[in-house]
């Protein structure tokens, strides 16, 4: 099955939010925003840039008709900044004129002033300060603290991950558009359809339904448009209503990278304890989360960090938690892995240091305390259908681990400026929305007279091929061809009430959704057909490619006769379905219970040659057994696999942010922000499909894809550390991430 989506792509055809054709008279809008990180707003003068020609409105605090408030876990943002500004970036008001251009020539002329306040950069800073966005999170099970008698070796450390810029290719943006009956309809760029519609509802102080929220895509997101792309649909939305004139608000590159929250940076402490030969007894861990000047899904993130803390490995005694430190930076947010990848990292890290102590591989640790069937969390959910075994062996048998690691020692012993290095991840990540209530969809699927269909659901297509797997779904139901089916645009008026596209679930729960709405038409359909060929009650009516069988033998009546039939008997040939995932259910008064419907698993080994004088790098290959289920698009999944990971390997490798003592953000262009090219990614990507997974929790067995396959990008940091051991064996070397060129080398020299 061909990604339509993706060819319209490649061809410049796919619609964004800047690519819309505007309705006559459309405004535009820019957002004046802080310059400086925290202070009390002492003056705040714009009447200079309202009378600039061509400026509409300077919108501020003072003019929102209901709740200056955004904040969707806490209510802690406030859409326009009123008496005091938290980061730099934040907005303060909003200038609508005729033209962008005009638009900025206003902004320039807002008199702004400030009493400067103390700025709080670093999470270790906030909490010492008791600078906290909700108290301190535990989850444990057991006993740490007896348990560390049973242990031969006990290795603490502390360890530092960073941020990461989600660097989507469209950036933050919606126009809205005044309709009759004073609703608005608003295009926005965003995961949360519903999220929009309900913040903009608050401050505008209307009800729901008198504002619409379409998404045709995204061109892009990795969690920066869950929560983040509420604020701008939400100002241009505003705007719109004052001036009832359609606004569009579309932020720059730089505004972008400025004003929106990244992947949250953790410093992180860890305290282990093992046996001799490698088994892991007890785990104790304490995050310290950046979560920036406001909750938005920090909590939520730190949550799933804590869900992640042991990665794929059973240990009886743990504790585990999660500070979220507030801070005067851009309020962090969702990011591919959604908290996981920090969790992992530190686990990862643990191991190779208690490896060293133990004379023991790093690999060997992590074999010998893989996951089985009825091990137990820490957070009381019983491991069922666990796959992290079978990836493992698998990956050493399909990629002969054996006779990859000794070329590996083989190179290192011949080679003195150059070295190798190898590392194992496994990964284990859950399914689920951790908050039950969001793990609901609904589908609305129309098959119209003349055979083809229309699907809407509340999946967000991003570039993941999720409308894809959701026409899959519908096609094998009714075994009709992809080319019948439309997957129309996400719309809060067709699918009301709509969970974000996020935690990998969009194409669990709405391809679900879909399939229950095209079995209930199917099933009308077979039974009409019953009655329009005199069939008896034991006669076996199906569809396969288009033509209806009775008892598996093909007749006259096609798909689409069948259709024009029931249309003329008046049969229903629409279906409104819901699904709710079963199961999942978690208590945060004792941090206990089953969050997750399934897990996903998987192995990579990745190889790495390190240039010993220069510091510099590159990553060989990645060869991965990876836990598909059963995929409703081998393509789309692959591409997927291979997307998160050079993901997960930059933000290990090379994505480094860094903000000034004041709280400027100093990566602030692709000029001085480094992503992975074609150039830093591995040489060489091997990816093998698991067997004989099924998943009942997905549409037709499938499993989720979007976010696990990020963290075997971990394992790039723990090849290159290897590398590095094996040029300097004796010398002991700091764990923070990223791992850059610079670092390495003043790790190696300095």
């Amino acid at each position: 099955m061909k990604n339509f989506d993706a060819i319209s792509h490649i061809k410049g055809k796919s619609l964004y939010i800047d690519d819309f054709s505007l309705p006559e008279g459309t405004l535009h809008a820019l957002v004046f925003d802080s310059k400086i990180a925290h202070g009390k707003i002492l003056s705040l003068n714009i009447e200079k840039a309202k009378l600039i020609e061509g400026v509409y409105a300077v919108i501020t605090a003072k003019d929102i008709p209901n709740e200056n408030q955004i904040g969707g876990i806490i209510l802690d943002e406030t859409l326009l900044a009123e008496n005091e500004v938290h980061f730099i970036g934040e907005p303060i008001a909003i200038v609508v004129a005729k033209s962008l251009e005009i638009a900025r020539k206003a902004a320039k002329e807002i008199e702004i002033e400030f009493q400067k306040l103390d700025v709080i950069i670093e999470p270790r800073d906030a909490f010492a300060k008791n600078s906290l966005i909700v108290p301190p999170i535990i989850f444990s099970s057991g006993n740490v603290n007896e348990a560390w008698k049973e242990c031969d070796l006990v290795v603490e450390g502390s360890i530092d991950s960073g941020a990461q810029e989600h660097l989507y290719l469209e950036t933050q943006g919606a126009i809205s558009i005044p309709i009759e009956e004073n609703k608005i309809k608003i295009i926005s760029s965003t995961q949360s359809p519903t999220a929009v519609q309900k913040q903009a509802s608050k401050v505008l102080g209307v009800p729901m339904h008198q504002i619409e929220v379409d998404v045709l895509r995204l061109g892009g997101a990795f969690g920066g448009k869950e929560d983040q792309a509420t604020a701008w649909a939400v100002m241009s939305c505003l705007a719109a209503k004052i001036l009832n004139k359609p606004v569009k608000l579309v932020l720059s590159r730089e505004d972008d990278l400025r004003m929106t929250g990244k992947r949250h940076p953790y410093s992180s402490d860890y305290k282990i304890g093992l046996t001799k030969n490698g088994k892991i007894i007890a785990y104790e861990v304490t995050f310290y989360q950046n979560a920036g000047a406001v909750a938005d899904l920090s909590t939520a993130v730190l949550e799933r960090t804590l869900f992640h803390a042991t990665n794929s490995y059973f240990i009886p005694n743990v504790k585990a938690t999660g500070i979220s430190c507030k801070t005067n930076l851009p309020p962090n947010t969702a990011f591919r892995g959604f908290g996981g990848p920090q969790g992992m990292f530190v686990i990862e890290s643990a191991i190779v240091k208690a490896a060293s102590l133990l004379g023991l591989s790093p690999s060997e640790i992590q074999k010998r305390n893989l996951l089985v069937d009825n091990n137990s969390f820490y957070y009381g959910q019983v491991v069922k259908n666990s796959q992290a075994v079978n990836s493992w062996v698998k990956a050493e048998e399909k990629f002969n681990c054996k006779l990859m690691l000794e070329e590996i020692q083989n190179f290192n012993n011949k080679n003195k400026l150059y070295k190798k290095g190898i590392s194992f991840m496994p990964i284990c990540f859950g399914i689920s929305f951790t908050s039950s209530f969001l793990n609901q969809a609904s589908a609305l699927v129309h098959v119209y007279s003349d055979g083809s269909v229309g699907i809407s659901t509340a999946a967000v297509e991003m570039g993941q091929g999720v409308n894809v797997k959701i026409a899959s779904v519908a096609s094998r139901i009714f075994s009709i061809n992809v080319n019948k089916i439309k997957v129309e645009s996400t719309n809060t008026t067709r699918v009301a009430n709509t969970s974000p596209t996020a935690a990998s679930s969009a194409a669990d729960m709405n391809g679900n959704a879909t399939l229950i709405a095209c079995t209930t038409i199917l099933n009308r359909l077979k039974n009409f057909a019953k009655i329009a060929l005199s069939a008896t009650e034991n006669d076996v009516v199906t569809i396969v490619d288009e033509s209806v069988l009775l008892n598996n033998q093909k007749i006259e009546l096609t798909w689409q006769n069948l259709i024009q039939k029931a249309y003329f008997n008046r049969i229903s040939l629409s279906a409104q379905a819901f699904y709710a995932t079963p199961e999942v259910h978690f208590d945060r008064i004792i941090n206990q219970g089953s969050p997750f419907a399934y897990h996903v698993y998987g192995t990579a080994i990745t190889t790495a040659t390190l240039d010993v004088i220069r510091g510099i790098y590159k990553i060989d290959s990645v060869k991965i057994v990876h836990d598909f289920g059963e995929s409703l698009n081998k393509n789309v999944d692959l591409g997927q696999v291979e997307g998160a990971l050079v993901q997960g390997i930059g933000w290990m490798t090379m994505e480094e942010i860094k903000y000034s003592e004041e709280g400027k953000l100093l990566a602030n262009a692709l000029s001085t922000y480094k992503i992975p090219d074609i150039y830093s990614s591995p040489e060489n990507i091997e990816i093998v499909f698991l067997e004989k997974s099924k998943n009942k929790f997905g549409p037709l067995n499938s499993k989720a894809i979007g976010e696990p396959p990020l963290m075997y990008g971990i394992g790039a940091y723990f090849a290159i550390l290897d590398a590095m051991k094996s040029a300097k064996p004796s010398k002991k070397f700091e764990i923070s991430a990223p791992i850059t060129p610079e670092k390495v080398l003043v790790s190696l020299h300095g």
